[in-house]
């Protein structure tokens, strides 16, 4: 018989991937204080907005989010326990008195704790060296490690030199590889969260106050680094998660922005760039209902055709808010109205809409036929292209498990004749593709 067989794949594909698809807002990077920045959403995994975000730059101090991320990651898989009591190795005399650091000393006795604590909240250099030590050995064992693991998250643009962020020729990131490693985080060792949210750490007589400014000021911002040295400028990888009014469902979002010219700076650009992307794009789950989206023949096979389902999908989509396709002027963007003010006397306020709107779909078959007999695991059958504003913005890919039994031999036949008659009629077989209904 003629059956799918277990399972349905909806593939989804974005900027994240290989693929380069247009970004949801077009904002002016000449309005934009930053050298390098990225607008990403994580629950889409696209690129909202973004400039120079694949240029290799100095993290600084964004270098310790990847230690944190490995360091929690060794908590997760039992290698360490935050309770656990280690002793500070000798590499720590290397920290510079002007460095950041815990002033901690050779043979010293400290909880994992307190050594993640410092690390994130403080950014202390000895933490960062006292935690690569204790996970991998040596710092060129955990060096390979924040590699490697930076080439499993597709960090493509970053090669890790020391675990501080201390500036090297071969040590640099990109603002997207940051991104990508704060949407890690954030889905993998969430916890990190926990640490990078306190406003304040005290270790001994240290008492340090989070150098993200933008803690005391928004509630929904929960992390995620700070950084900077003279060669970087300043940086900041920056997270939020607020509720929707138009879903009413919760949303996270990450901006990077890099070579900025303050501390102040670098929380102001990151945090209008986060308050354009809540305000002004919408992420949703567009195909929430299974729904036939083409029939293709099948030669030979018990029935004639293969139905490809778009099965449901918790897949999210991030969608504009505007009417058109606009480029906007970041500077007119006003933090106390959160909207953009394009013209003061007589007021044009750019209000945004509730449902984003010319959106589009289009299939493209990858196979306009099959041959039974067939068994073939994770077949790609279609791609579904998301279009607004006439520019694709993402990509799904389905892909099934196919199974199709053969027909008896006088089946075929009659078919095929059936099929020729067809033909000089004017007639062949063709697939169908059928219209994408969405919420």
């Amino acid at each position: 018989m003629f059956r799918l067989c277990h399972f349905v794949f909806v593939v989804l594909f974005s900027s994240i991937s290989s693929v380069s698809f247009a970004q949801v807002l077009s904002i002016d990077p000449q309005t934009v204080e930053a050298k390098a920045w990225v607008i990403l959403d994580p629950q889409s995994h696209q690129v909202i907005a973004s400039y120079n975000e694949n240029e290799h730059r100095a993290p600084a101090s964004l270098t310790k989010m990847m230690v944190g991320y490995l360091s929690l990651q060794a908590v997760e898989q039992g290698k360490l326990n935050l309770e656990q009591i280690v002793t500070v190795p000798e590499i720590v005399t290397t920290v510079k008195s002007d460095e950041s650091r815990l002033k901690l000393h050779p043979g010293e006795q400290i909880s994992v704790q307190a050594l993640i604590s410092g690390l994130i909240i403080m950014s202390a250099n000895d933490a960062a060296l006292t935690l690569a030590t204790l996970i991998s050995g040596d710092i060129p064992q955990f060096l390979q490690l924040m590699n490697h693991t930076a080439q499993q998250l597709g960090m493509h643009n970053t090669q890790f030199d020391n675990p501080s962020g201390i500036t090297m020729q071969n040590h640099y990131a990109s603002a997207f590889d940051l991104a990508l490693l704060s949407q890690a985080i954030v889905k993998n060792t969430p916890e990190y969260l926990n640490y990078s949210k306190q406003q304040e750490f005290g270790y001994k007589d240290i008492h340090h106050h989070a150098t993200n400014i933008l803690l005391k000021k928004d509630p929904s911002v929960d992390g995620l680094k700070t950084g900077y040295t003279e060669a970087a400028g300043y940086n900041l990888a920056l997270t939020a998660n607020r509720l929707d009014p138009n879903t009413n469902e919760y949303r996270r979002l990450i901006v990077v922005v890099m070579g900025t010219a303050s501390k102040q700076k670098r929380a102001d650009v990151a945090y209008r760039l986060m308050n354009i992307a809540y305000n002004y794009t919408q992420t949703k789950q567009l195909f929430r209902h299974d729904q036939i989206i083409a029939d293709i023949p099948v030669i030979g096979g018990q029935k004639p055709i293969y139905k490809i389902n778009l099965p449901q999908s918790n897949s999210y989509h991030t969608l504009s808010l505007l009417t058109d396709d606009m480029l906007l002027n970041a500077q007119q963007f006003d933090n106390t109205s959160q909207r953009f003010i394009l013209q003061k006397s007589p007021l044009d306020v750019l209000e945004p809409l509730k449902q984003p709107q010319h959106m589009a779909f289009s299939i493209q078959l990858l196979q306009q036929q099959l041959d039974a007999p067939l068994i073939r695991a994770a077949m790609p059958l279609a791609k579904i292209n998301v279009t607004q504003f006439e520019k694709t913005i993402h990509e799904v890919d389905i892909v099934q498990d196919v199974e199709l039994n053969q027909a008896s031999w006088w089946h075929r036949l009659a078919a095929w004749i059936k099929s020729w008659i067809q033909l000089i009629q004017g007639h062949s077989i063709k697939a169908v593709i059928y219209p994408i209904n969405t919420p």
